[in-house]
């Protein structure tokens, strides 16, 4: 689960890390009204959105007068906003943050994710503060700095200062480094983050260490124990379908293809997904049933498929290890009957009662076409779509 900028500072703010003075805006109004309430000369007005490279697509304006406020807040809110995260189609911008003006002297970066290689919490931080760090990564790997934090012993002083040093804060601001580094590791773990990122983090004229910038996403599978932040989401960031799934705990994430997938476990639908592509064929979605699903559940799987204007057919791979095939088999058939599917549909399934769900299909009267394989499942469904 991702949250916006202004809602991260508000996390950063609770573990004393520190940040600009900011107010978050819904309206041109609001804009303006923050403005006054932060005084000052100068202003950034800055659209939030679930995505990086704001900034490049022209979604951050520094303002320096009230009335470039509220022309600055006019021009962004609302705007499709567009950058290398969004993907062509940008993303509507329907928050604002007004913060104040900041005295940079020096942009770094500082992020933490889960390593799984060492299975500890990496702390990643580099001297190149305000661009891509994956451009910096494959161009200059050697100016990021690791450190793969014990979780006995928590991120060191001595690792935080040396990480510190080596991404050139001042020897006078080191001290303020070390703390905000700490503290953004108890950020990660006594949140769940999945991603903890400061870009940039800046040194001020006068040596304070500020997160100008914050990116937190968190692990789903954790949020039972934040109710605070689980309050935090914004579903108009999410995808609709999305969202919908989640609420019948199916896992779905709409693709550009036109071969709708449905699977029971993750790795099956990712070999699934490879095995169309392999075949000719580009998958719409990835989606796993889990292994618990119900002819409820996999109706309205075929529903949240259904809404792709785009989908030409429909490939249903099942194993049937808990999850029994003659259950699916049952699913597949109400399903069918109460969306009136029209598009082809492939069904392959192995497994558990295997013999019973293929005999149920083959009773229920509906044009299903059967597999025995993934890779003749994969052919018929990619045939299908192309009208074949």
């Amino acid at each position: 689960m991702k949250i916006h900028e202004y809602q991260g500072k508000e996390v950063f703010r609770k573990f004393a890390i520190p940040v600009p003075r900011g107010v978050p805006a819904f309206s041109v109004d609001q804009a303006v009204k923050a403005a006054q309430q932060l005084g000052g000369p100068v202003w950034v007005v800055k659209a939030q959105i679930h995505a990086g490279g704001r900034g490049k697509g022209g979604g951050v304006k520094v303002a320096k007068s009230i009335d470039e406020v509220r022309q600055r807040a006019s021009e962004i809110l609302g705007m499709q906003l567009v950058t290398h995260q969004t993907g062509k189609e940008g993303q509507k911008v329907r928050r604002l943050l007004i913060e104040e003006g900041a005295d940079i002297s020096k942009e770094l970066y500082v992020g933490m994710v889960v390593d799984r290689a060492t299975q500890r919490v990496a702390l990643m931080a580099s001297s190149e503060g305000g661009m891509d760090i994956e451009h910096v990564a494959a161009t200059t790997p050697e100016k990021i700095h690791k450190v793969f934090v014990d979780p006995g012993k928590g991120l060191t002083d001595a690792e935080a200062d040396d990480v510190a040093r080596k991404i050139g804060v001042p020897q006078a601001s080191v001290g303020q480094a070390r703390d905000l580094l700490k503290n953004l590791y108890k950020v990660f773990v006594e949140t769940d983050a999945s991603l903890a990122e400061i870009n940039p983090l800046v040194i001020t004229g006068e040596g304070k260490v500020i997160a100008l910038d914050a990116k937190l996403n968190f692990d789903a599978n954790a949020l039972f124990r934040h109710p605070e932040i689980v309050e935090m989401r914004d579903f108009d960031e999410e995808d609709p379908a999305e969202v919908d799934a989640s609420k019948f705990d199916l896992s779905y994430i709409s693709l550009d293809g036109d071969i709708g997938c449905l699977v029971n476990g993750a790795g099956l639908a990712m070999a699934t997904m490879d095995v169309i592509k392999l075949y000719g064929g580009e998958p719409a979605n990835f989606l796993d049933v889990g292994g618990g699903a119900t002819a409820e559940k996999v109706t309205e799987a075929f529903k949240i498929m259904l809404r792709n204007p785009g989908l030409k057919a429909i490939l249903v791979n099942i194993f049937g290890g808990i999850m029994k095939c003659d259950t699916i088999a049952e699913g597949i058939v109400a399903a069918s009957k109460a969306v009136s599917l029209e598009v082809p549909l492939v069904v392959r399934m192995k497994g558990t009662n295997e013999e019973l769900g293929r005999k149920i299909l083959a009773e229920s009267g509906l044009p299903i076409i059967t597999a025995d394989n993934m890779a003749e499942a994969a052919e018929k469904v990619v045939a299908a779509a192309k009208g074949k």
